[in-house]
């Protein structure tokens, strides 16, 4: 016996609530911002928000379903299931948080602020989670399949993620590093930098697209669907033992980037969710390309 769909709820706690559990009462957030010139009105407006969408789109789960929520902050302890639609319910970014902890899984974004987000990612709104469930789970349902980033350790330890992955120190320290391609006969570089982005097609909007354009890059920026990520290291230090020359460049389907690290820690994170890296250490090495796995985004 087959199980019935599950509808896995992806939210944030809102600015509200976060003013609130750092000073314990509405009266007293409002009375704190007030004293900065600032009012609380339209924080709990956006809070106010944020709550209908999630209780529409609960309302709108199919009654076979079963169903459940998931808070940002415990997208790494949450057990996905291969049977789940997963609706998330906030900003364009949430969508990227859960998508590294995914396995195929349909996705919806259900925006919680048109206007304010982008909608890249959150492109529907409360009223059509129904319908775009019942779609989610019907063969030939239509989804873009958008290209994700992966990185694999050594000691088999993966970090899938859907804008970009970053290599670096974990604070402003310098990373020293062996950097090349993965292949048998290609050299590799030492450098010294203060870290290595490899971003998608999706990611092409935010970091990467701020490190392309201050290198003035004559790289064509892939587009979220495109099998191919680019890359590029963030000031390259030169010196007598490390060097400049291998500082950005574009991987393919199938072509990995390799990096061995050659100080005394280096995380591995991937679209800003820095509690749950990858640690490297001396003589340890990580491949970046192109994942198998997508992002399945109803459309």
């Amino acid at each position: 016996m087959s199980l019935a769909p599950r509808a896995v709820l992806v939210h944030r706690t809102t600015e509200y609530e976060e003013l609130l559990a750092r000073h314990g009462t509405h009266g007293q957030a409002a009375f704190v911002l007030a004293g900065r010139g600032r009012s609380i009105d339209e924080v709990a407006r956006r809070h106010e928000r944020t709550r209908q969408a999630l209780a529409d789109v609960a309302a709108a789960v199919p009654l076979q379903w079963r169903h459940c929520r998931v808070e940002r902050a415990d997208l790494d302890r949450f057990l996905f299931a291969p049977e789940d639609v997963v609706v998330v319910v906030g900003q364009d970014g949430l969508v990227a948080n859960a998508a590294k902890y995914l396995s195929g899984q349909p996705v919806i974004g259900i925006d919680t602020d048109p206007g304010r987000n982008p909608g890249v990612l959150v492109r529907h709104r409360p009223a059509a989670a129904g319908a775009l469930m019942r779609v989610a789970v019907t063969p030939g349902g239509r989804a873009d399949a958008l290209t994700m980033v992966e990185a694999v350790a050594d000691d088999t330890q993966r970090l899938l993620a859907l804008n970009e992955i970053y290599l670096g120190p974990p604070g402003h320290q310098t990373a020293r590093y062996r950097l090349g391609h993965d292949a048998a006969d290609s050299p590799a570089e030492p450098q010294a930098s203060s870290g290595v982005l490899v971003g998608t097609g999706t990611g092409a909007t935010g970091w990467l697209r701020s490190l392309w354009q201050e290198r003035g890059s004559a790289l064509p920026l892939p587009a979220p669907a495109d099998p191919r990520l680019l890359w590029f290291v963030r000031e390259a230090w030169p010196s007598p033992s490390t060097g400049t020359s291998f500082v950005s460049g574009e991987l393919g389907a199938g072509q990995r980037l390799r990096l061995t690290v050659e100080s005394d820690r280096v995380v591995v994170f991937g679209d800003g969710m820095e509690a749950d890296a990858l640690e490297l250490t001396w003589g340890q090495s990580v491949r970046l390309g192109v994942s198998e796995t997508s992002l399945r985004l109803a459309v």
